[in-house]
């Protein structure tokens, strides 16, 4: 008998409104295999445990030193104000993170945690009745496909309990587990960073053929479900009449009708910084919401439903 597949996640929020129909609960999945330059969940990038430092919660100035000798591997030191002071390529490497168990400030902190299929569904199982008669789970992430395994015993069990199921991806997957992902989806949002190969590889370090196979793989199959793409529009990336008139094209081509375009924000930045990384669109990549109307225009034009942000009909 095979053993039940576990998961490594790093965040569940119930009660949200913006990712899929109705009131839902959203569960993050670590780990993806794209390195957005402007990833909002930075901390999601590497399947591991990841040590982050709030240096805003510390209490160093307040006089505390719990962590002072927390780390076995003299990654941890203080500074000559006595504040604390990483070598982040040894943190990156640790296995354990066991200096963030010192932390009663949660300035140190591990946010991964391995849970069960059995101890999620009653995560859910709980927020059920908070949903209303159009909510659900929405898996997300980092890229919830990367833990292929785990997800699909999880939908299976969604199924059993008639738990409406949503999930927000890349689509950087085989297509065959990608459509036996589906099979198990009511509702999907992917994400079309850009149609330029060279531009995607760029943006994301990986190409964007598998994800446009697998949408049109999905397109011509007999999936039940409802798909809009998403496009995180980022200026002087992604945000040019060239690649929305691309993706007007690659939508008409496989018969899709719904896109929803994300304004660029910032709201990850303070997650590099607490994993001691640089965060490359601190001061670029801004979008205008006079951009964001021209190009939401352009799919109007074509016929296709186009959502800007959170107005959507879901």
């Amino acid at each position: 008998m095979s053993e039940t597949p576990t998961g490594m996640i790093f965040d569940i929020q119930s009660f949200s409104v913006h990712d899929g129909p109705g009131c839902r609960t959203n569960v993050f999945l670590d780990g993806c295999p794209l390195k957005c330059r402007w990833c909002a969940n930075p901390e999601s990038q590497r399947p591991k445990k990841q040590l982050m430092f709030a240096d805003r919660t510390c209490k160093w100035d307040q006089g505390c030193r719990a962590c002072r000798s927390a780390c076995p591997y003299g990654s941890l030191s203080m500074n000559e104000e006595h504040a604390p002071e990483f070598d982040w390529k040894i943190c990156a490497a640790c296995e354990t993170i066991e200096c963030s168990k010192t932390c009663a400030a949660g300035a140190l902190k591990q946010p991964v945690r391995e849970m069960t299929v059995d101890e999620l569904i009653a995560v859910l199982l709980r927020d059920h009745n908070n949903w209303g008669s159009k909510g659900g789970v929405t898996f997300t992430g980092g890229e919830p496909l990367m833990q292929y395994d785990f997800l699909l015993a999880v939908l299976k069990e969604c199924r059993k309990n008639w738990i409406h199921t949503a999930i927000e991806t890349s689509g950087f997957i085989s297509t065959e587990k990608f459509l036996k992902v589906f099979s198990l989806l009511d509702f999907a949002f992917v994400d079309v960073k850009n149609m330029d190969d060279e531009a995607h590889k760029w943006g994301t370090g990986v190409s964007n053929r598998q994800t446009l196979q697998n949408i049109s793989a999905l397109a011509n199959s007999n999936w039940r479900g409802r798909l809009v793409l998403r496009i995180p529009t980022i200026h002087g990336f992604n945000d040019s009449d060239e690649n929305a008139h691309k993706v007007i094209d690659f939508m008409n081509e496989n018969g899709l009708y719904e896109i929803n375009l994300l304004k660029f924000h910032r709201l990850g930045q303070t997650k590099w910084e607490q994993l001691g990384l640089e965060y490359e669109y601190a001061h670029k990549g801004d979008m205008t919401d006079e951009r964001m109307s021209e190009l939401q225009d352009l799919y109007l034009d074509a016929n296709i439903a186009c959502y800007v942000g959170d107005n959507t009909p879901f």
